[in-house]
């Protein structure tokens, strides 16, 4: 593929409950467009008729980049940037950086181009706030499972770890949404 120039992408980390989600929607209100990694994979289960289930989705994540390499989901999105690019956009918003291999390709894809920010949360806040959520609560214990799943098949403590920058969440939302708009002044991330 070839570089791009002149333009900005954001890649957004965190584990699950951190926020993440939160910090998307709220970009993608200032008409920022986002690539959704889930998004790869939920299109590739409705592709091959797979019923999408938060432990269908799960088992997915990690078996079609057990069957197609680490960097299936990566080159999908790489691919969505460039078609963004292509059409105009020169700000976009990745939704779900997981692993240290997207992490490595993303940087050598996009070099200049790409911060990675990552969204942090105490442990206890984050289990909190996925039992508490209306759509597909988490048990404790199911909270963990995510937990050791993401870091251990997923490699998702490398790209929090190497982050550009950090947000703490473990306030309120417009404490974060302060948090979010000096981010992008720092970065120099406006239309």
């Amino acid at each position: 593929m070839k570089a791009i120039k002149n333009a900005k992408i954001i890649a957004i980390v965190g584990m699950t409950g951190s926020g993440k989600s939160t910090v998307v929607d709220y970009l993608t209100t200032k008409n920022y467009p986002k690539v959704y990694f889930g998004g790869m994979v939920y299109n590739e289960m409705n592709r091959r008729g797979i019923e999408i289930t938060p432990e269908s989705q799960q088992k997915f994540r990690e078996q079609i980049r057990e069957e197609e390499g680490k960097d299936w989901v990566i080159n999908q999105v790489i691919s969505e940037v460039h078609k963004l690019v292509e059409s105009g956009q020169r700000h976009i918003i990745l939704d779900g950086l997981y692993t240290w291999s997207e992490y490595k390709i993303l940087k050598h894809e996009f070099p200049g181009e790409t911060t990675v920010l990552a969204i942090i949360s105490p442990k206890a806040l984050r289990h909190k706030r996925l039992g508490a959520r209306p759509e597909r609560p988490f048990t404790e214990q199911e909270a963990n499972e995510r937990d050791y799943s993401e870091i251990e098949n997923l490699e998702k403590g490398g790209p929090i770890a190497a982050a550009d920058y950090y947000i703490a969440n473990a306030g309120s939302l417009e404490q974060l949404e302060k948090d979010v708009d000096k981010f992008l002044a720092d970065i120099g991330f406006a239309s």
